[in-house]
């Protein structure tokens, strides 16, 4: 009987804690700018997320620390910036590139030390490797190999007898009468999903990561996404043009979507072209949606609405046709940007509210530490600061800027690489550097007044009247990132 007495009690004890220890679902889409309805984009269909921010905060000036895949998810999912973590490209492994990558310990591998069940669904980490970082999970990872075009009804569908399929990778858009399982990210939700009902309310608390593979390119999602657009109101891309004054380093050939089928490679695209592609965009944001849409319904069936953090983001932004680009890797507003909600069910002064508090998603890892009351036992070399003051209170700021970097031309080889640019974004300003890769010279200056040109239609950085500014950012810029942006 004592025995049993002295095992009710621990599980009393196991139980209570649990109770205290929130749950985190972390929610990442791929290639996802702010072109979703909790950002006022009057054209996107995503009643789902625009629910998620009814109940959270809405992150109006959230940026990456490097438009592409790999960099950026490598950063916030270690807290460190790209630089720190020596992933620059699409391929290498934090854990090979950055000192004391072997024993770092990540955002979830945190929580995994400290008592949460830990689970991976969909693309996480980007390192293109046979596992994602499966010391970072309670169990295997699942649904992240293979490709973008890989996803594609054209690559699963075997061709005809006697027929063969056409030299490319995947078409550049899919809108088949096809279920959302016939995709990954339906596969995804479903399995997510599962977990989220199954996983006992009073047990465990859990960190359940889900990453998302669209709206990623190839643009494809069943045809009842689609269908919810009238294709002829979609608008063409303002700006369409490149920002007067621009440098040409800064610009790019949106070498990735002239990758896919039945896409041009020699010309500009046709205003037809252009507005399907967009219709594409918006179709497989729609698609994301739905799937986001599953996932909560299931964590209320679950029972874990209240006990639940929920975060949304984007591993960066993207163009889709603005500054006549498509894609990433750049260091554009529209780049660098990226959606964040954060609903933290105890954080009542923040649901349905927005904030222009400067957030980087390096922020992440600290702020999700500290809503889980594990914040003290973090490394103190993590690079982001904790958004937990503005999630209780919307009005307040942590920080006065954002930094991004890239370098040009991205995709390629890296003996290919002419320029980095170093950028910050401040309240009224964006201003970035390019600087040769090889000696650091000063190459060109771009400098956009937000305040008075949001699309960023013009380079200002040669104007006597905008001299101080370009003095206080160059500041920035050198205090930031150090020799490697000295003249």
């Amino acid at each position: 009987m004592k025995r049993l007495a002295l095992a009710l009690i621990a599980l009393g004890v196991a139980c209570g804690d649990a109770a205290e220890k929130p749950n985190v679902l972390f929610i990442v889409a791929d290639d996802l700018n702010c072109a979703i309805g909790p950002y006022g984009d009057p054209v996107a269909v995503t009643p789902n997320l625009d629910r998620l921010a009814a109940r959270g905060l809405v992150f109006e000036r959230a940026y990456c620390q490097q438009a592409v895949c790999n960099p950026s998810r490598s950063s916030f999912l270690t807290g460190l910036r790209p630089e720190s973590t020596g992933v620059d490209d699409l391929r290498k492994y934090f854990r090979d590139t950055m000192p004391g990558g072997s024993t770092w310990v990540t955002l979830p591998q945190h929580f995994k030390n400290h008592g949460w069940f830990c689970q991976d669904v969909g693309k996480l980490f980007h390192n293109m490797g046979e596992t994602q970082d499966r010391r970072s999970w309670s169990v295997d990872e699942a649904f992240f190999k293979g490709t973008h075009a890989d996803d594609t009804v054209f690559a699963n569908t075997p061709p005809e007898p006697g027929d063969s399929k056409p030299d490319y990778k995947a078409p550049v858009t899919e809108a088949h009468e096809v279920p959302d399982t016939a995709y990954r990210d339906g596969q995804i939700a479903n399995l997510a999903s599962a977990m989220l009902r199954d996983h006992p309310a009073d047990g465990k608390p859990f960190f359940l990561a889900v990453g998302f593979w669209r709206p990623h390119l190839p643009f494809v999602a069943p045809k009842k996404y689609w269908d919810l657009y009238d294709p002829a109101t979609i608008p063409m891309p303002d700006p369409a043009t490149a920002p007067e004054g621009a440098p040409e380093i800064a610009l790019h050939a949106s070498r990735e979507i002239r990758g896919y089928g039945l896409v041009p490679k020699d010309r500009d695209f046709s205003m037809e072209e252009i507005r399907h592609y967009r219709h594409g965009y918006y179709a497989s944001i729609s698609f994301l949606d739905a799937q986001v849409g599953e996932i909560l319904d299931a964590l209320e069936e679950g029972g874990h609405a209240d006990n639940t953090i929920v975060v949304f983001t984007s591993d960066h932004g993207f163009h889709i046709g603005e500054h006549a680009l498509w894609g990433k890797t750049s260091n554009f507003e529209l780049d660098a940007r990226v959606p964040l909600l954060v609903a933290d069910p105890r954080a009542s002064a923040s649901h349905g509210r927005k904030t222009e508090a400067i957030a980087e998603l390096i922020d992440l890892y600290p702020t999700l530490a500290h809503l889980a009351g594990i914040g003290d036992k973090l490394n103190r070399r993590l690079e982001g600061d904790n958004l937990g003051p503005v999630i209780e209170d919307p009005d307040k700021e942590v920080k006065k800027a954002a930094f991004t970097r890239h370098q040009q031309p991205f995709y390629g080889s890296p003996k290919d690489w002419k320029a980095w640019g170093y950028s910050v974004r401040t309240p009224r300003w964006r201003y970035t550097e390019w600087r040769d890769i090889g000696n650091g010279t000063l190459l060109a200056r771009e400098l956009y007044d937000h305040r008075e040109d949001p699309r960023e239609t013009r380079n200002v950085a040669a104007d006597p009247s905008a001299a101080d500014a370009v003095t206080e950012h160059a500041s920035l810029i050198s205090a930031r990132f150090g020799e490697a942006a000295q003249p």
